[in-house]
């Protein structure tokens, strides 16, 4: 089920400016360069190492949004807010031998954070499992993004790639699950996200 906003746009400014850092996304963790993402789903859980070196800036806005420490525009309550963006969220579309996609608070795909961020490591849409920001155009990165099945090359240039996620197979579950169109019939939750540091 979608999720109505009352004020889908932000009426105040970006409280972080637009700024956000690998360093603010990850405080508190213990000490390592290995970040990892977990991602439990109702069809089963995915474990997606990060790509802090090639994606910096994509790596802490997914980081911080996932561990409740950056903000985004709540349109439902018109506020910004800062919770787990991520938990409680479904994967809106799904697309066989291509890829699903999440990371909406609406449910419905229309869904942003309230601020965008420019793109990153564009290129090496060559496996599936990779974990990219879903977009609108050119460096328009909030909080969608979308886990691949198999190889699109043709994806190059446009898409930040900024983790790598397994098992593939369970993209492909998710991926053929019953659909109207390319939105699943029964919600696929994204019930929690967890981010650890090795």
């Amino acid at each position: 089920m979608t999720v109505q906003p009352r004020t889908p746009d932000p009426t105040s400014p970006d409280p972080r400016g637009g700024n956000f850092t690998l360093a603010q996304a990850t405080a508190g963790l213990p000490p390592g360069r290995a970040l990892t993402a977990t991602l439990e789903t109702s069809q089963g859980t995915f474990t997606c190492a990060l790509l802090p070196e090639a994606a910096p800036r994509t790596v802490a806005n997914f980081v911080g949004l996932a561990r409740g420490l950056r903000d985004f525009w709540d349109p439902v309550a018109g506020q910004w807010a800062r919770r787990p963006f991520y938990d409680g969220t479904v994967f809106h579309r799904v697309i066989p031998d291509f890829m699903i996609q999440g990371g909406d608070q609406l449910r419905s795909g229309f869904g942003g954070t309230g601020y965008e961020f420019p793109d990153e490591n564009v290129q090496g849409h060559d496996a599936g499992g990779l974990l990219c920001m879903a977009n609108h155009g050119p460096n328009t990165n909030g909080g969608q993004f979308f886990i691949t099945e198999v190889p699109k090359p043709h994806l190059d240039g446009s898409y930040s790639i900024f983790g790598r996620c397994t098992p593939v197979d369970l993209v492909a579950r998710i991926a053929r699950v019953p659909t109207e169109g390319t939105t699943p019939m029964e919600p696929v939750e994204l019930r929690r996200v967890q981010i650890t540091r090795r």
